[in-house]
């Protein structure tokens, strides 16, 4: 069986990055609110309706990255091996992806959100997203039902990993060095909710009275 896209779908995905890259290289030199949509068709030598068959918005553009970030984590979760909790899973997931090489682009990327508490808040609500991929594997690490508040609960707080991957997205000059910082900051959190887990999937022996 032949996986590989066919030349359609390859030439959408060349006209989504052309768009996206050309996009980013306006944030950066401009601002992401200065420019337009208008300005970035131009840059992309495309029409603005044409930006709108790729990205709903600017916004989208802006965080093209992450639908993908979203699967591949949906199938690093999904693929896992036997034995391996859905914590460490997203430890490994996080460090993968900041130990990645990051461009000068990507970096202005990531100041440019930085610098904006809109764009931040932003990219807190679509980190949030990723509850819906987390939630259902720590529940079955509990052997626990879907809808089960508990695992809802422990996703919630491992977004917060995210975020600090997010606003310490290191110095490209100082790899070696960020990543370990990345995961001293990680591992606390990532101890303390396996810690939280066990807790939960300790029988009661007793009740208060």
């Amino acid at each position: 069986m032949n996986a590989q896209p066919g030349l359609r779908e390859r030439k959408k995905q060349r006209t989504r990055e052309t768009i996206a890259r050309a996009a980013h290289e306006l944030f950066a030199e401009r601002g992401y609110h200065a420019t337009t949509l208008p300005d970035i068709a131009e840059a992309a030598d495309v029409s603005t309706r044409t930006i709108f068959a790729y990205f709903p918005s600017k916004e989208d553009i802006l965080f093209s990255d992450f639908p993908f970030m979203k699967d591949a984590l949906a199938q690093a979760l999904a693929e896992r091996p036997e034995g391996e909790d859905a914590l460490e899973t997203v430890r490994q997931f996080i460090l993968s992806l900041h130990g990645a090489e990051k461009s000068e682009l990507d970096e202005q990327m990531r100041l440019c959100i930085e610098n904006d508490e809109t764009l931040r808040s932003h990219l807190r609500a679509r980190l949030a997203q990723l509850e819906e991929l987390i939630a259902p594997a720590i529940a079955k690490d509990l052997d626990a039902a879907p809808n089960d508040i508990r695992p809802q609960v422990v996703a919630a707080s491992l977004t917060a990993a995210f975020n600090v991957l997010s606003e310490r997205g290191g110095d490209a000059n100082k790899k070696s060095k960020s990543a370990a910082d990345m995961a001293a900051a990680i591992d606390p959190v990532i101890t303390f909710l396996r810690g939280g887990l066990e807790a939960l999937k300790a029988p009661r022996t007793t009740r208060r009275r």
